[in-house]
């Protein structure tokens, strides 16, 4: 369990996607570019590429923690995660993934509360 201070810390934004494409050498990764509203797009690298298509993503707003310590995947700074409901399939079982994509209405850079 976290306590409500350690939410308080978690900082989620809306970001809208402005490219997406697979990394080479990775069947999971996407890079993504993605506008916060700030100076310069930031870079995402997602594990998504299974689940969604990158002419899927792009134009899309979804949510994305945006306060993580940037972290290097296969070479490349990730400096954002993007949110999703997911539960992985299995033999046994069916899975589903959902992006926690933002209404429209919802610019670029708002943040949840």
């Amino acid at each position: 369990m976290i306590t409500i201070n350690d939410f308080a810390k978690v900082e989620i934004k809306a970001g809208k996607i402005l490219s997406a494409e697979p990394i080479e050498g990775s069947e999971k990764l996407l890079k993504l570019s993605v506008d916060f509203n700030e100076e310069n797009p930031r870079q995402v690298i997602s594990g998504i590429a299974k689940f969604v298509s990158t002419s899927e993503l792009v134009g899309v707003t979804c949510a994305f923690v945006t306060n993580l310590e940037p972290r290097e995947i296969m070479g490349l700074k990730s400096e954002a995660m993007i949110m999703a409901f997911s539960k992985n399939k299995t033999e046994t079982e069916e899975g589903f993934f959902s992006l926690l994509k933002v209404p429209e209405t919802v610019t670029p850079g708002a943040q949840v509360k």
